[in-house]
């Protein structure tokens, strides 16, 4: 079988358009990539996998903090949250058997829960924001 490249098949095809359907391309990839980590992110979560969980969001920003300057207003808030979590201390709670989890590690786990979701929420804005989420605004629609 020979091989035949895009512009044997198609003449008219320019690079413009090559170049257009790559981000095409590129964009449904990371909409998909996107889903599937978010998806595992809500299985940590509801699982109670802290350090899943903030694997996941971290995963998350790495896609999503590239379209972000650095050390601007985003990137600036993402730290606070990451460093806010990092000193309540150590993420992973599991206990062999019937263990109890101790006072003091409850309230810790307690606050790491509402900071990671603090996290998923701030990400999920910053995504939407992005136009790579659920919310999307065209501005030639018209609001009813």
């Amino acid at each position: 079988m020979a091989y035949y490249n895009n512009k044997d098949l198609n003449p008219n095809t320019s690079d413009g358009i090559d170049k257009a359907q790559s981000k095409i391309n590129a964009a449904g990839l990371i909409n998909a990539t996107l889903e599937r980590l978010w998806m595992d992110c809500y299985n940590a979560m509801a699982t109670g996998n802290l350090v899943l969980w903030n694997r996941k969001l971290d995963a998350i920003w790495n896609i999503l903090g590239g379209d972000c300057k650095e050390n601007d207003e985003t990137d600036k808030k993402m730290n606070e949250i990451t460093l806010r979590i990092y000193k309540t201390g150590t993420l992973n709670h599991k206990k062999e058997g019937f263990e109890k989890i101790k006072e003091k590690e409850s309230e810790s786990m307690r606050l790491q829960y509402l900071l990671l979701n603090k996290k998923s929420l701030f990400l999920r804005r910053v995504q939407n924001n992005q136009g790579k989420g659920t919310a999307y605004k065209n501005d030639d629609e018209d609001d009813f």
